[in-house]
Parts: C-alpha cells; structure tokens; sequence
C-alpha cells in the first residue's frame, strides 16, 4: 500500500523546490498546481467562464484576469474553490491509482493542504518552511509582485507557525540546496520502514 506524504508550505518558502528533491530522488509527485494549470486549458475554462465572464481568452483561463476578479474576495474566492477543487481531487484520485501497485511512497504537492483539509487524505505532513525575512525577500523579487498581492495571499494562507505545530516533518530551505537535500534524504530514510502515523516524530 502506497504512504501518501501530503507536502505543503506557504507562499516563497521553497515547497516546489523541495517536491523536486523528491522527484529527483525516485519518488512519484502529484502537483496540484500544475493540476489546475492544466485544468484552466482544459474541464474547467466552461466552468470558469460561466462564473466569471471575461475571464477566458484563446479558449483558456486568462490567470491574470482570474486573480483581478477574485483576489481579495472571500464569496468569489470560494465559489472559484469549489469548481477548481473537485476537479483537482479527481486528478489526485487518479495519480494514487495509478502509482498503486508500483510506488511504496507518493508526495502529493498541495498548496493549501492544510487550509482545505487535505491532510486528512495523507499519511504524513511535511512542511516547507524558512524565516519570514527569507520568505518576503523571495516573494517580493518575483516579477510583477506588489506588497498589496503578497499580503492578500498571505491572509489567505495559514500562519507558517500553525503549519509547523501540525507537521510530522519539517524542511527548512533557508539554510541552502544541498541541507534541503540532506533533509529529504533523513525523510525518506525516516520512512522507510513505513511507520504507523501515529509513531511518527518531527524531523528537520
């Protein structure tokens, strides 16, 4: 049976990065962000345009527009969640089903795991995390970013302390590429003998 290691971290923390140490590494990942990405090409563009007109360009989801319509609104922010979410569920779904019978681990990269109780489908929680100065410096170098976009996103991510308090491991990216390595590597080392969830310990 497959361990599923549900891996998340807020905004500019390092978690893509760190999901491709596990790809890197052997390990299959399912990410839900490029999930949606595909979605917004694909099942979702009738459902979107039909919620949010003016929206949709060349036949796909214009992500620019999508943001300025519902960024900063909590009512559009969910009804745009629940088109997107059980859509990504499926595409998850799919992924675990797949990789069954061949995979002893799978990491499911999910943005907001935690905020939408996606850690109640994983075995194991693993968050990505770094400094708060670590973290708006790298948020606020990305192209076309404003302080106004980082805070709504913010606000809309749970505190990075709350997600550590709820982790079973801890990957700390602050410290350079060849620690965030190490640090996978004592996960996977740490879950190798395929622990019950409830033996699990903290590991940074």
């Amino acid at each position: 049976m497959t361990f599923v290691l549900g891996l998340t971290g807020s905004i500019g923390m390092g978690k893509s990065a760190t999901a491709d140490l596990f790809r890197r590494l052997g390990v299959p990942v399912h990410d839900a962000d490029a999930a949606v990405h595909a979605l917004y090409r694909g099942r979702a563009v009738p459902l979107i345009g039909k919620a949010f007109p003016g929206t949709i360009a060349d036949g796909a989801v214009d992500r620019r527009k999508l943001g300025q319509a519902v960024l900063g609104d909590p009512e559009k922010m969910s009804r745009l969640e629940s088109i997107v979410h059980p859509l990504v569920r499926e595409e998850e779904e799919n992924f675990l089903r797949k990789i069954s019978a061949t995979a002893s681990l799978a990491v499911l990269d999910i943005p907001l795991l935690l905020e939408t109780g996606g850690d109640r489908r994983c075995d194991a929680v693993l968050v990505v995390t770094a400094p708060a100065d670590v973290q708006r410096a790298r948020v606020m170098a990305r192209p076309g970013m404003t302080e106004e976009t980082f805070n709504a996103i913010l606000r809309k991510q749970m505190p990075d302390a709350q997600k550590r308090a709820r982790a079973h491991f801890l990957v700390d990216t602050s410290r350079g590429f060849a620690s965030a390595e190490a640090q996978v590597r004592s996960i996977l080392a740490c879950l190798a003998g395929r622990p019950g969830r409830g033996d699990l310990v903290k590991s940074v």
